[in-house]
């Protein structure tokens, strides 16, 4: 069984869970442990202990982008979890900013901008590549922009003056093969959902995902651009969909009308079960 676990989502549902405005995942395989990002730090460790997820147990650590709402608990799971091999796309230790008022407000964190994370003990590797960090998991890298009805979901800079949109180059997913087919975990998808669906589509030779959970960074989307995501999750035929974090409540309403079955709840404390891989040993 792979499990996924919810840590930090804006939402909350379970005794002693926090919600708060960021996004961090715990997965479990029958053979390693992964955290895919670690929201803004309030909640992270106290959702662990509170769903039992020990950090020491971590073999890697994956930041889908460089926004404090992804990355700021890092500090203080690297303090627990001292063997993890941390990834990350080399764009998201620039700093980060915020319009359409100048100056822009930080969005992008000191500890993450000059590599505090950094330490002769610790494997850090900064890719755009496609990686895979576990056996299984994998990332999708830097994720191509084909179509022109998708952006990066917001009014966001290189620097405080706006004057360098960030064109997000560091957005990236996360990627796994279970029973019943793919399973695709976003960040923020500031990539666009249908360039990331097209992108792992193009990495695995698939047609379909099984899977689609995560921020889709939707709140602002034009009526085009939902149809558009719309229609690639049929196409690409997902069966479970749960939009969270950034995706909007309008957005995620529209999901709920338009895949009723395959909607899933995803606040933080909820726990994803996927069966291994007919392939894989029990």
């Amino acid at each position: 069984m792979i499990t996924v676990t919810i840590l930090v989502e804006n939402t909350a549902r379970g005794a002693r869970i926090l919600g708060e405005h960021g996004l961090a995942y715990w997965i479990e395989t029958p053979t390693h442990r992964v955290l895919f990002d670690t929201g803004q730090g309030l909640a992270l460790i106290p959702n662990a202990l509170a769903r039992g997820v020990e950090f020491a147990d971590t073999d890697a650590i994956v930041l889908s982008h460089g926004h404090y709402d992804h990355v700021g608990g890092l500090q203080n799971v690297l303090q627990r979890a001292h063997n993890a091999t941390l990834y990350f796309h080399p764009g998201a230790t620039k700093a980060k900013f915020i319009g359409p008022i100048s100056p822009g407000r930080r969005i992008s964190l000191p500890y993450i901008e000059d590599e505090r994370f950094r330490s002769a003990a610790r494997r850090v590797v900064a890719t755009v590549k496609p990686e895979e960090i576990v056996p299984g998991i994998r990332t999708t890298g830097e994720i191509p922009r084909t179509n022109d009805f998708e952006d990066t979901g917001g009014p966001f800079y290189l620097d405080a003056e706006l004057m360098a949109p960030d064109p997000l180059l560091d957005d990236q997913a996360l990627y796994f093969e279970a029973h019943d087919g793919l399973v695709l975990l976003l960040g923020c998808a500031h990539a666009g959902v249908v360039n990331t669906l097209e992108h792992v589509a193009q990495l695995t030779g698939q047609a379909t995902i099984h899977a689609v959970v995560g921020g889709m960074h939707l709140e602002n989307a034009s009526e085009r651009r939902l149809e558009e995501t719309v229609a690639a999750l049929r196409r690409f035929k997902v069966q479970q969909l749960g939009p969270t974090h950034c995706t909007g409540w309008k957005a995620i309403s529209r999901f709920q009308r338009e895949f009723p079955t395959q909607y899933v709840p995803c606040a933080a404390g909820t726990i994803l079960h996927f069966k291994t891989p007919v392939t894989d040993s029990p």
